[in-house]
């Protein structure tokens, strides 16, 4: 479930954005933190399983679109859907907006734009039937 980031997930949220490639330095994460807090069209997300938070999401948004900024999962929940999840549950709140991807997260957004097809083409072939 995606979680609203408030100051009270500030080291949680400075620790899953940590595992990005470019978010290792102590004065770039307060700065990402801070940029997602101050600007208005900027939006963070954790996301949380039973466990705990295990992902964050963060996005910059404008009349058209929503831009991927930073996404991450914690390496121990990696490559079980998390990400996908939280892509497909911003989507629904922001439903009348394209995703875009930024240099960082574009290989992962292409990657959900094609299992996104791949899943509606498998719709349109075997359809639900309902008795």
């Amino acid at each position: 479930m995606l979680i609203r980031y408030n100051k009270n997930h500030e080291k949680i949220a400075m620790g899953l954005l940590s595992f990005n490639p470019d978010e290792k330095d102590l004065q770039k994460l307060l700065q990402t933190i801070n940029e997602y807090v101050t600007e208005p069209n900027r939006q963070l997300y954790l996301w949380k399983e039973e466990e705990g938070m295990i992902g964050v999401i963060g996005v910059k948004i404008d009349d058209l679109e929503i831009q991927l900024q930073h996404l991450s999962v914690n390496p121990s929940h990696r490559d079980k859907g998390f990400g996908k999840l939280m892509i497909k549950e911003l989507l629904e709140l922001y439903p009348n907006k394209k995703l875009t991807a930024t240099e960082t997260t574009e290989a992962f957004v292409e990657k959900f734009d094609t299992e996104q097809s791949l899943e509606d083409e498998n719709k349109k072939e075997h359809p639900l039937s309902v008795y």
